[in-house]
């Protein structure tokens, strides 16, 4: 009986599965100023076929729009001046300012403009957007950590986010490579993106 009493008919209950709610950031809401004493817009990539290099721009100027109630609504702007590039070598960087990378004279900012956002789970998000480097524009993913919010010692409202992101460098027209004696090339075709942004919120 019990499980093999045939004369009644089992019932399967199916219970959806909703992504658990975000943390309310409604208070979040408005438009923030990316503050660049306390932020940081770093890169690595694949030197020699060992180790990576890691570098970061020291200049640059961005905002945010930020809807805490729907994070689809938000969106982001950076541009980044690309003489500021430092990889802590200044002879790297003079040759990454020539044409045979960045072109720095005559392209001498990146761009990055958000076009959607979307909540992932709890504290992460994942924010589309096209990426501008010399003359291409190419759609980047950027995968997103809130990473808290405060007011400052000096009153100022402050909110916190961790970024990364993987670029081809080849599709922006940075191509110059150079052949290894034991195989394979100087430097990778993959770029790591990271950002770790602070940014304050405009008076209203």
């Amino acid at each position: 009986m019990g499980l093999f009493n045939r004369s009644k008919t089992a019932t399967t209950t199916v219970t959806a599965v909703q992504t658990p709610a975000g943390p309310d950031l409604s208070h979040l809401s408005g438009d923030w100023a990316i503050d660049a004493m306390h932020s940081e817009v770093g890169f690595s990539v694949r030197h020699a076929m060992v180790t990576n290099v890691k570098g970061r721009f020291t200049e640059y100027d961005g905002k945010l729009h930020l809807d805490g109630a729907a994070p689809a609504n938000s969106s982001a702007e950076l541009v980044i001046k690309v003489a500021s590039i430092d990889t802590n070598q200044a002879q790297r960087d003079e040759h990454l300012r020539t044409g045979d990378f960045f072109a720095a004279d005559s392209y001498p900012e990146i761009r990055f403009r958000s076009t959607s956002v979307e909540r992932l789970n709890g504290d992460t998000y994942r924010m589309h957007g096209d990426l501008t480097i010399k003359d291409a524009t190419r759609p980047v993913v950027l995968d997103l950590e809130y990473t808290g919010s405060a007011t400052d010692a000096y009153g100022a409202e402050r909110v916190g986010f961790e970024g990364k992101a993987v670029v081809d460098r080849t599709e922006f027209g940075l191509t110059y490579n150079a052949a290894l004696e034991t195989g394979g090339v100087l430097i990778g075709e993959k770029v790591k993106l990271s950002f770790d942004i602070s940014a304050v919120k405009a008076a209203a």
